[in-house]
């Protein structure tokens, strides 16, 4: 079982970026578009566990706390830049409760014998992906535009606002892969509580 932990967003939200998103599309139409439905905030990705692992897991993560805070969706970037783009994503604006709320689930999630984060905590809600998906080049992989078009246009234009969300709990998710890219479901989730 695959699984990840993040923040579900509000349909309202939801449905703001799915329109920004369907005005793009032919400026990058041979790269992976993340569905609407499957918009989120990633927290930690752990990737294949086994059942009594992720049980486990769903224990050591009702450990973790935070109080609920609010998370501002607006404007939009590339990684790893706009010159080499890989990643489309929109940009996520909150206090330091998120990267507190990030590093209190890795804290939880490590006790099961995950690895710990080694690199910095960036909010992101990724929008689409080119190549291999991966935010930095890896060896071997080779030289991608298919994202170059889109972030010329977007130069151009005014940075975008989708609105904010409070968030009120954080979510443990399955992902299941197939042919027409990844479906999330809900295993379990965790209250932020004041």
């Amino acid at each position: 079982m695959r699984v990840f932990v993040g923040l579900d967003i509000p349909d309202q939200i939801r449905a703001a970026i799915a329109r920004y998103t369907d005005g793009l599309r032919n400026f990058a139409p041979d790269v992976r578009w993340v569905r609407p439905e499957s918009f989120h905030v990633t927290l930690k990705f752990i990737g294949e566990q086994k059942l009594e692992a992720v049980e486990q897991i769903k224990r050591e993560l009702a450990t973790a706390k935070a109080t609920p805070f609010d998370i501002a969706f607006r404007g939009t970037g590339f990684f790893p830049s706009t010159k080499n783009p890989r990643v489309f994503w929109v940009g996520i604006h909150a206090s330091d409760a998120l990267p507190k709320l990030a590093a209190s689930v890795d804290d939880s999630v490590s006790r099961t014998g995950i690895p710990r984060e080694t690199n910095p905590y960036k909010p992101h809600l990724t929008l689409a992906r080119a190549g291999s998906g991966r935010p930095h080049p890896q060896p071997g992989d080779r030289p991608n535009n298919k994202l170059a078009r889109l972030a010329d246009k977007l130069e151009s234009l005014p940075q975008p606002d989708f609105g904010t969300m409070t968030a009120h709990e954080f979510v443990l998710y399955e992902s299941k892969l197939g042919p027409s890219g990844a479906r999330y479901s809900k295993i379990a989730a965790f209250p932020l509580e004041p």
